[in-house]
């Protein structure tokens, strides 16, 4: 009876595999053109995932992949960095994109032009710094609209080569991507937990998938993908990061 009890407890918890790339991608390794919003910090962490994970793992079976980071000096608008990561791909590779909460007023715009072109999205509230921080220790509480300033101040705090982290020194160099290795899976456990204390109440990190939506191809139906409820609003999901669903889809870390 218990044993029953955990299988079921088991299947919960359990992401959708990623599905291998729909046949119209020509390359035989897997190629992602990922736009960043940021000029910095998300093409740093990019550039550090090809070089660690990139050639992939015979031992696990982890195939190899590239990135193609996208970016443009000064940084991009969610809409804009979709724009920019779909015609870079030019319709031969997997898109997309990392953008946060910050105070853009496109974000719904962002999410509509992710629907249409199939691209998936990674959106962080209120940073992608939340992300690097979840590689260190939980979080949790509101941080407000455009409100960064106690996610970096924890982030300074949880590591010695995070300490000076701010403008204009908010690139990953060689110490802080060091810091961030081996803690791929706490970063992903952390950032799944934030979905199941999302204010809504119906969101459940094990309704996450990477299967295409059944029911139409919305960009409520997209940005339900990472476990939160169909209804439930991308500018209300504070605090919250769906970076992990990269790295998942990659075989970095299994969920």
């Amino acid at each position: 009876m218990s044993s029953r009890r955990r299988s079921k407890k088991d299947a919960a918890s359990t992401v959708t595999p990623p599905q291998a790339p729909p046949s119209q991608y020509s390359r035989r390794e897997r190629v992602l053109y990922v736009g960043c919003e940021g000029e910095v910090t998300e093409y740093d962490y990019l550039r550090y995932l090809n070089k660690e994970f990139g050639s992939g793992d015979s031992e696990t079976g982890r195939p190899p992949f590239t990135i193609k980071p996208v970016r443009k000096a000064g940084g991009l608008i969610p809409s804009r960095t979709v724009k920019a990561v779909v015609e870079a791909a030019q319709g031969e590779d997997e898109t997309w994109v990392l953008f946060d909460r910050d105070s853009h007023h496109d974000i719904p715009e962002a999410f509509e032009a992710a629907a249409d072109s199939d691209t998936e999205v990674c959106f962080s509230h209120p940073s992608f710094e939340l992300w690097l921080l979840l590689h260190f220790q939980p979080f949790g509480g509101p941080q407000g609209a455009a409100k960064n300033t106690y996610v970096l101040e924890k982030l300074r705090k949880a590591d010695t080569a995070y300490k000076r982290f701010d403008k204009p020194d908010k690139g990953l160099n060689g110490a802080r991507t060091k810091a961030l290795k081996g803690k791929e899976a706490a970063a992903v456990q952390h950032a799944r937990a934030l979905v199941g204390q999302c204010a809504h109440g119906s969101c459940k990190p094990a309704n996450a998938t990477f299967e295409e939506p059944k029911y139409g191809r919305s960009e409520k139906e997209r940005a339900a993908r990472s476990g939160h409820a169909k209804n439930c609003d991308v500018l209300k999901r504070d605090p919250s990061t769906d970076v992990w669903r990269l790295l998942v889809s990659l075989g970095i870390v299994k969920v």
